[in-house]
């Protein structure tokens, strides 16, 4: 359901706790054991950290490149979707309005303020900002390292992956949804896909 890259190791996650690792470039994996049986969602990597999160609020780590992964607690029991890293912080997202946040390289997290209660699918950072999207099409974002998320606008459709680049962020969500900020998250405008030059499908990520 999710990889990331970090010091020359691609690390992958998925179903019943699984977790692959590779350090040649994709050509070829390794098992690494998890810890945990739960379906693992989301990770990434900063400060030398992986980070993994999962069902039941569950949340693994790593510092030695994916080999070895230590439980860390979350405070929630609910799904956790989503995770990325900015800023020396850490920021996972998941059901019931749960945003979470390590300031100390995922060994322990805290709640964030949030002004909704929906299911959070993605969270990204980029240029001092935090942004989240949330089921049903809520656009959120935080100027203060995750701590305070505040409702940005709500363009319709329910949104499920968030990314940046080029100081651009991109969010993409069902019925081939796409919408675009080149001012940090302030200010949406609507780029959505178009058949024949698009799809109407539903898109779950993006990345840059």
């Amino acid at each position: 359901y999710g990889i990331t890259f970090g010091n020359n190791t691609f690390v992958a996650v998925g179903e019943s706790g699984n977790i692959v690792r590779s350090t040649n470039s994709g050509s070829s994996w390794n098992d690494s054991n998890s810890g945990i049986s739960q379906q693992l969602y989301g990770i990434t990597f900063g400060n030398n950290t992986f980070v993994a999160v999962a069902q039941s609020g569950k949340i693994v780590r790593s510092t030695d490149n994916g080999t070895s992964w230590d439980n860390a607690s979350s405070g929630i029991t609910t799904i956790i979707e989503d995770v990325t890293f900015g800023n020396n912080t850490f920021v996972a997202v998941g059901a019931s309005g749960n945003i979470v946040r390590s300031t100390d390289n995922g060994t322990s997290w805290d709640n964030a303020t949030d002004p909704v209660s929906g299911h959070f699918w993605g969270v990204g950072f980029g240029n001092n900002t935090f942004v989240a999207v949330v089921h049903g099409g809520t656009i959120l974002r935080s100027t203060d390292n995750g701590s305070n998320f505040s409702t940005v606008v709500d363009p319709g459709n329910h949104l499920t992956g968030v990314g940046f680049g080029n100081n651009t962020f991109v969010v993409v969500g069902v019925n081939g949804e796409l919408h675009r900020s080149t001012d940090n998250g302030t200010n949406w405008e609507s780029k959505k896909s178009v058949n024949p030059v698009g799809t109407s499908e539903r898109l779950n990520s993006v990345a840059f």
